[in-house]
């Protein structure tokens, strides 16, 4: 069982304030904290959406078992800083990344033994710790649209009333979603 994962190094917002100015048609630089607002909002409503990290992020997260990583909690994955673990003698250990293969398919991120290698027995009831950098080195374009759909549609109408149907907001991110 995976827990929530602690973010260690934050994202950077994937879209700039002039290319939610630009796609806004805004020429002014009035609104810009109300856009660098917009942009984390949305990127936090996409990530939620999703339930994918978007922009480039370290995370720490931990988990009882090593069959654990047979499928990882966040994804994509770029790659594994450390696995870290207490050993049966009660001592701090890491697993040699030379001996796990890391298996990053897009949103579906495992961490198996290399060839030959075995996960190693940690002390029973402690937990497992994998520290990773996870999200997107590149943000598909169809995820970036729907940010910018969603930032000018907040833009537009700031005040509190229901929106209408994000069929096109759907229709982008479907492919996106993760344990949906």
């Amino acid at each position: 069982m995976w827990y929530p994962p602690k973010v260690t190094q934050a994202p950077t917002d994937p879209i700039s304030v002039e290319e939610a100015k630009r796609h806004c048609v805004v020429l002014h630089d009035d609104d810009d904290a109300l856009f660098e607002a917009l942009i984390s909002a949305a990127r936090d409503h996409v990530e939620r959406y999703c339930n994918t990290p978007l922009a480039t992020q370290t995370i720490e997260v931990k988990c009882d078992r090593f069959c654990d990583f047979d499928r990882l909690p966040a994804a994509p994955a770029q790659s594994v800083t450390s696995i870290a673990y207490i050993a049966t003698d009660g001592t701090d250990a890491t697993v040699t990344l030379g001996d796990v293969e890391q298996r990053f398919d897009g949103l579906e991120a495992a961490i198996v033994p290399a060839y030959g290698k075995q996960w190693p027995v940690p002390r029973n009831g402690s937990r497992i710790t994998l520290t990773a950098v996870v999200g997107y080195a590149s943000l598909p374009p169809s995820i970036k649209h729907a940010m910018l759909l969603w930032i000018a549609d907040a833009y537009e109408q700031r005040e509190n009333k229901e929106l209408p149907g994000w069929s096109a907001f759907d229709a982008l991110l479907c492919n996106y979603r993760r344990g949906a």
